[in-house]
């Protein structure tokens, strides 16, 4: 005898696929909303104000960092590289007519360039002095040559090898702090906040560990920058005696 089975009634039918879908739908937006802090140090999840005052600390504490990138002013791109520390810093300069090196060590500066930096005159040698220039190119290209701190170009080239003076003038935003996109600089992953809209600049950082700037884009078009090698120590070593010269005259306005 067949036993008789009752047909499931059209309103069970309807909330039970209402049910299904329901949860398919929550599953999928689960998946599709997965928290972009999960697994960090939980600064993306602070206001932009408190992310900048977090950054600052972290930078404000770091015993060493490594600053590179491009810088864009009235007078043109720069490219920098230079390795920082509290007791001095090294690295390069590079402009669109020449490219020097820096070395700090407390509060004795050196600059290291080639022929053409040294021997540069701002009238093309018409003036007499081309002779001498190229004398000057030949006696102390790639050679250290120490900064007298009398001469007017020693606090502009002591302060790019000043870590503490670098970071206050080159990572701070203008305007009002907004909140912008959670991203990634290099392999780390990065929460960015913005001066205004991005106008006044732009500040990624990182989501890992220490919550450290990693890179600043300078309102208004003036140039990126990445900070790396956070406390990573590094050595400052004065160049050997035959490897240094005097110039014995103010120094080219070029360095400027």
């Amino acid at each position: 005898m067949t036993s008789f089975v009752p047909p499931v009634a059209p309103r069970r039918r309807t909330a039970v696929a209402v049910l299904l879908c329901a949860g398919l739908t929550v599953a999928l937006t689960a998946c599709g909303s997965e928290d972009p802090d999960k697994g960090t140090n939980g600064v993306g999840r602070l206001s932009a104000a408190e992310i900048e005052n977090r950054a600052q600390k972290a930078a404000g504490s770091a015993d060493a960092v490594r600053l590179a990138g491009t810088l864009v002013s009235k007078g043109g791109t720069y490219k920098i590289d230079m390795r920082l520390k509290e007791d001095g810093g090294t690295g390069s300069l590079t402009s669109k007519n020449s490219t020097f090196e820096l070395l700090r060590i407390g509060d004795e500066v050196y600059l290291k360039a080639d022929s053409g930096f040294w021997s540069h005159d701002e009238k093309g040698g018409t003036d007499g002095k081309g002779d001498a220039g190229a004398a000057a190119g030949d006696k102390l290209q790639n050679k250290y040559v120490k900064v007298p701190q009398g001469d007017p170009t020693y606090k502009q080239l002591r302060g790019f090898t000043d870590m503490e003076t670098l970071l206050d003038g080159m990572l701070t935003l203008h305007g009002k702090v907004n909140k912008g996109d959670h991203g990634k600089v290099g392999s780390v992953r990065t929460v960015q906040i913005l001066g205004g809209k991005g106008e006044g600049g732009a500040l990624d950082v990182s989501l890992k560990g220490t919550p450290y700037p990693l890179r600043f884009a300078r309102g208004g078009g003036g140039g990126i920058l990445t900070l790396a090698d956070w406390g990573l120590d590094f050595e400052l070593k004065a160049p050997a005696k035959g490897d240094t010269v005097d110039y014995g005259q103010q120094l080219p306005k070029s360095t400027s």
